[in-house]
């Protein structure tokens, strides 16, 4: 049972103001977006302050850092302000085949090579009038760049999300070996030793050449040989095809690369953790008639494109 004399000291302007400070950190940026003077939101800060009996945000440098009171009751209030907001907005019926318009999504250039064809051949189907836009995103970034509005929705590696963000899980990637057998001349499944002894090729849009699968190696007592590193997934099959090499991949682009450019994949002679693959979107979209069509769309095709394309991970329907 609500208490009425705890929700008398706090109303609907106050919350909202909270928010916008949680999201901006800065009095200033959340004064002009909640189209209030800078006076009027510390007047409301103040009243929040002795209603909640707690600071809230305390001014570091420019800007505000919440307390940890503040980030607790953060996604509680977001999500009270979600349901407010989808309660009393109207909701029209969404039409994909009439309606005119960008979808945009973020994706990094593995899950890019996956999906991203068969989800424009979909939409070209389904919306005929809608243009789809594919921007390339990184974990690091995705956040930031879906509060500006760049893309609909993000799909990655993405961590802890915000309160106002909502991290839906998709599927865990694993990983497998793809090569040129006629180059590299073993034949799958390969042994440990074969695997740490040949020359590796790895992806690194940073350059790095250290990852998960060179730990594994060394708690069997092993390294490898990494020969070369490219930025991106799109150069690694041409580099196979002329050096005797293996590649360790994304199962869903190794399986792409496999098909497109006659390489040979299995699957690594040692345990590696998969990636888990989340979506991320703003909360204040989760109701969104036309964005919840977009999310939903994308599961089908991806759900559709792993099956067809025998990758071992399958869909979360529960995204969107």
């Amino acid at each position: 049972m609500m208490n009425d004399a705890t929700l008398r000291k706090i109303d609907l302007n106050l919350l909202l103001a909270f928010s916008v400070l949680m999201q901006e950190r800065n009095v200033s940026r959340a004064a002009e977006r909640l189209l209030l003077g800078q006076p009027g939101l510390s007047a409301a800060l103040r009243r929040l302050r002795e209603a909640l009996d707690d600071e809230l945000f305390v001014r570091v440098g420019r800007g505000l850092q919440p307390t940890p009171r503040a980030l607790s009751i953060a996604p509680a209030i977001e999500d009270a302000l979600s349901g407010i907001e989808r309660a009393i907005r109207p909701q029209d019926e969404f039409d994909p085949a009439t309606w005119q318009g960008e979808f945009r999504i973020g994706m990094c250039d593995n899950l890019e090579s996956a999906f991203f064809g068969l989800l424009a051949a979909r939409l070209l189907q389904l919306s005929p009038g809608a243009r789809l836009i594919g921007i390339a995103a990184e974990k690091r970034d995705a956040a930031r760049r879906l509060d500006e509005g760049i893309f609909d929705f993000s799909v990655s590696v993405h961590e802890e999300p915000a309160s106002w963000h909502i991290r839906a899980p998709l599927f865990d990637q694993a990983s497998i070996c793809i090569y040129d057998s006629a180059q590299l001349g073993l034949k799958a499944p390969l042994s440990l030793e074969e695997f740490a002894n040949v020359a590796h090729l790895t992806v690194s849009f940073e350059g790095n050449t250290a990852t998960s699968i060179d730990i594994a190696l060394g708690h069997s007592g092993r390294s490898r040989r990494v020969v070369a590193t490219v930025p991106r997934f799109s150069a690694l099959p041409t580099a196979l095809r002329a050096m005797p090499a293996i590649a360790v991949v994304p199962e869903s682009i190794g399986h792409c690369m496999a098909q497109l450019h006659g390489l040979t994949i299995c699957a690594p002679p040692l345990s590696l953790p998969a990636d888990p693959i989340t979506m991320l979107y703003r909360r204040v979209d989760q109701a969104d008639v036309r964005a919840r069509w977009f999310r939903r769309l994308f599961i089908d095709v991806a759900s559709e494109a792993l099956q067809a394309s025998g990758c071992s991970a399958s869909i979360s329907r529960a995204a969107a």
